[in-house]
Order: C-alpha cells, then structure tokens, then sequence
C-alpha cells in the first residue's frame, strides 16, 4: 500500500486538495475533531502520515512513507536523501534576512563582524553568510524569531517571509532573500525506481495538476 507523508501547517489544505484530485482523499485530517496521526483514504488504497513538515523528509528518507509533500525550505535546511520530484507551485514564501526597520543595516554585508543572526534555519544561514565571506555567530531559535532584534540578542534574522506582515508588526524590514521556496513532492529513491505500488502513475498525476503559466506573445 501506498504510504505519503502530509506536513502539518500551511501546506496540509493544497497538500489534501492535490491528493483529491488525482483519487486520494484525506481530508479527515483537516477536521478539527480528529486526533488520527494515521489514516486509509476514503477509497482505502493508500495510506496518510500526518507529521510535522521538517520531518516529512526523515520519514520518506527511512522508507516510512514513499511520498511525501514538503517545502523547499525544509529540504535545503535538512538536505534529505530523497529523490527532488517535481515544484507543485503553491505554498510560496521566501528564505530572508531581516533587521530591524530602525537600523542602518540595509544589505546583509553591512552588518557586523562576529555580529548574532538568530535562526530556526541555521545551515541555511551558516552557508549563506559564509559565502558572504562574513563571519557572524548564529543563534538557533525555533519560536518567535523576530524577537531577536527586538530584544537586542541579534543584530538580524534568518527567517521564512510569505506576506511581510508579520515583520511590519515588529518593525523588522527584509534587506535581502535567500532563496524562494513552494511546496516539493519528494519520494524515497528506491520505491520510486522500482516503482513500488505504482509509484510512478501517482507522481505523473500530482506533476499533472500544476498550472504552467502561460507565456505572453
């Protein structure tokens, strides 16, 4: 039976609606009454892990699931042994360095050496400054990241941005983006090239409900 790995969080409903559309139905996980982890489709021919999204990579890479939906954030912190399958286009939000508005850091090469970066995405922002050539200690957080600057412990923030609100409320402004990330369904590469449970006929289904934009002429 096919097991998919579904990420808790902002990206469980377009998760569910793609799934739907090519004959897996999950939405029993997105009933507020149902405390299931684990549950059959409505048509019982697959089965649905309901985790958290950084762990949506650990149980594809361990072969508890064969698929699974997780953004691209998740993959470049984590770097999974995964196959990369295909960019399902929603889900979009950026990777970003923020300050606070007040400041006068308006690129990230202008903060100081040795200077703090708070982050819950600290291989993402380790790389990052590295190849600034800057030398900064990073904090990990895995709560309010904002409050870093807020609250003097760092100087900037290494955080995910979808609509900005949530800076502007803080006074913290974006001086720069990382890399923009959408939703990725990955697959463990052995189930995939033997093509266990049919394995392929379900990823040219999900590849099949992206929208491509259209060029203008």
């Amino acid at each position: 039976m096919l097991t998919i790995a579904l990420p808790k969080g902002s990206l469980l409903k377009d998760s569910i609606d793609r799934l739907k559309s090519i004959g897996f139905d999950f939405s029993a996980f997105l009933d507020s009454s149902n405390r299931q982890l684990q549950i059959l489709d409505a048509s019982g021919s697959a089965k649905g892990l309901l985790v958290r999204a950084q762990d949506v990579p650990v149980y594809v890479e361990y072969g508890q699931a064969q698929l699974g939906i997780v953004g691209y954030d998740v993959l470049r912190e984590k770097q999974p042994k995964v196959a990369h399958l295909a960019d399902l286009g929603f889900g979009g939000c950026r990777l970003s360095v923020a300050v606070k508005a007040s400041s006068s850091y308006r690129q990230p090469i202008e903060l100081p050496a040795h200077g703090r970066v708070a982050s819950k995405f600290v291989r993402c922002a380790r790389e990052y400054f590295r190849e600034l050539d800057l030398p900064v200690e990073i904090v990990p957080l895995y709560g309010s990241v904002e409050l870093g600057p807020i609250t003097g412990m760092s100087e900037a923030i290494v955080d995910l941005v979808s609509t900005g609100r949530t800076l502007k409320e803080n006074g913290l402004i974006e001086i720069a983006v990382l890399f923009e990330s959408t939703a990725r369904l990955v697959a463990h590469p052995l189930s995939y090239r033997l093509d266990a449970d049919g394995l392929h006929d379900v990823v040219e289904g999900l590849r099949g409900t992206v929208k491509t934009p259209v060029l203008q002429q």
